[in-house]
């Protein structure tokens, strides 16, 4: 089995970490609680997979990020620097299961911009949060999953829309990006074929 990248759905949802299997944080609102289960079929409905799945060549999960139409995602409106802008798609969260393949993250975030530029979003967003200079892996990448480093956003590009404390909604506008035209299969098969080294899958469009 090669590794691969998949649509995060109600099918693949069982393959990840158990705290993401029922999880409704961002699909509610203040006290208000909502049915994992009704989301899913709203969203598949109108939206198709809300995320990505990233499998290993052994087929275990390294990985998963969520995101989707950020009215989807009532949370936000709740945020500091909220709410995210209505024809954006949101990531919401990301957990990397093996702390020993950090460039998961970057995989998945490519994904993210190469699904929601074919989709035709106006532009991805995301929280982003200023750490401290120093501070380590594990408070950046592994303490917080809803809130991502600023500096890492802004390296793919993203920009803060507004910023409250240490807290900023950041956006990245889809109009510029340019997707890679070879077919989204071929070029997973190649490129994640040799997996070992430390490289992230670059955004690609559909087969």
């Amino acid at each position: 089995m090669t590794p691969s990248l998949l649509g995060l759905t109600g099918a693949t949802l069982r393959d990840t970490p158990s705290v993401c299997n029922h999880c409704v944080w961002w699909q509610s609102r203040g006290a208000r609680g909502a049915s994992k289960e009704k989301w899913i079929r709203e969203v598949e409905d109108d939206w198709g997979a809300w995320g990505t799945v990233y499998y290993d060549n052994d087929g275990r999960v390294l990985g998963s990020m969520q995101f989707g139409p950020s009215a989807r995602f009532p949370r936000g409106a709740e945020l500091p620097a909220g709410p995210p802008s209505a024809d954006a798609v949101l990531v919401t969260c990301a957990i990397i299961v093996d702390r020993t393949t950090p460039w998961v993250l970057q995989s998945l975030f490519l994904a993210a911009i190469g699904d929601a530029k074919e989709r035709g979003a106006k532009a991805l967003e995301a929280f982003g949060y200023h750490y401290d200079d120093g501070a380590d892996g594990e408070s950046r990448f592994h303490l917080h999953r809803t809130v991502f480093p600023s500096d890492f956003l802004a390296d793919f590009g993203f920009y803060p829309v507004r910023i409250e404390g240490r807290v900023e909604l950041a956006r990245l506008e889809l109009g510029g990006v340019i997707l890679d035209p070879e077919p989204a299969k071929a070029r997973m098969l190649r490129e994640l074929k040799g997996l070992l080294l430390p490289q992230p899958v670059a955004p690609r469009s559909r087969a």
